[in-house]
């Protein structure tokens, strides 16, 4: 019988559930797993620890922020660190400066990296490819290097120390219409032409049918684009002058002091009310995310 079960699973390719060497392969698909699992909670760890450390830090007072060894959770939480945040600086001024920024680099963005990536991927027109090229070319040059001609354009637009010097240079992206474009070209052509047969036009092909399923991608470049913009501290450091148009990455390094003379548990707090916004974005729309980074995957 042995003999049997040996030759069946030669011949099928596949050891038998109870042959040595599939007793073999589960045991090492078991320890690569646990391997696996063990460097992913070790990765957590060093990514989650400064975090921690921020928030906990945040919560004591400043003759305890450098304590050595730091106390990881604070015996006695002191949340007045959080009221001087907004004692010492418009934090509500700044705060609403972020959003309108964002908001408008988020929608703006999204709108041009979908429609140019639908364009390289669906459509055909001369130098296409020429032109997706150099499109992608402008990854490679540093924004510090380009930094200066901008700002001479958006003085010359007279925008200069306005929330729209940070809006208008940024409503397209090369890194995003490269990432609708990849998702498009995954997406059946078939589909187009059957509503171009039906009478639709170019237009109605892409709202209607490509622009629908690509909601995982457009809300990934979204979330992407939020996170970014939102802790963006060079652009407004080098086109913003005056305080109330300060957004709040900028406007914390008020909390700073004089020489650096503030509390480092108050700078912390600020941080710790910057990133609130970003977190629950994740977690709203983390489904969505993660269906946008992983597809294409099995494919």
């Amino acid at each position: 019988m042995s003999t049997t079960i040996d030759t069946a699973a030669v011949v099928s390719g596949q050891a038998h559930p109870m042959h040595p060497v599939a007793g073999r392969r589960r045991g090492v698909f078991k320890v690569g797993k646990f391997v696996g699992l063990v460097v992913l909670i070790i990765a957590a760890v060093f990514a989650l620890g400064p975090l921690l450390w921020t928030v906990t830090t945040s919560l004591r007072t400043p003759a305890d922020a450098f304590d050595n060894p730091p106390q990881w959770l604070p015996l006695h939480p002191d949340f007045s660190n959080y009221a001087a945040v907004f004692q010492q600086i418009p934090i509500g001024t700044f705060f609403m400066n972020s959003v309108i920024v964002t908001v408008l680099i988020v929608v703006g963005q999204t709108v041009t990296c979908t429609l140019s990536g639908y364009a390289f991927a669906m459509i055909s027109f001369p130098g296409k490819n020429v032109i997706f090229g150099a499109f992608l070319a402008t990854m490679m040059v540093p924004l510090q290097t380009i930094i200066i001609p901008v700002f001479i354009i958006i003085k010359t637009l007279g925008l200069n120390d306005s929330l729209m010097a940070l809006v208008v240079p940024a409503l397209g992206s090369a890194f995003g219409t490269f990432l609708m474009r990849q998702y498009f070209m995954q997406m059946p052509r078939e589909l187009g032409e059957a509503a171009r047969i039906d009478g639709a036009s170019q237009w109605g092909v892409f709202r209607h049918v490509y622009a629908r399923m690509a909601a995982p991608a457009i809300a990934t470049l979204a979330i992407l684009n939020f996170s970014g913009f939102w802790a963006e501290f060079y652009r407004p450091l080098i086109f913003l002058q005056s305080q109330d148009k300060f957004t709040l990455p900028l406007g914390l390094v008020g909390l700073q002091g004089n020489l650096g003379t503030g509390s480092i548990s108050v700078v912390l707090a600020g941080v710790v009310i910057a990133m609130i916004p970003s977190v629950l974005l994740f977690i709203v729309a983390q489904r969505y995310f993660i269906a946008g980074v992983t597809a294409g995957s099995s494919r």
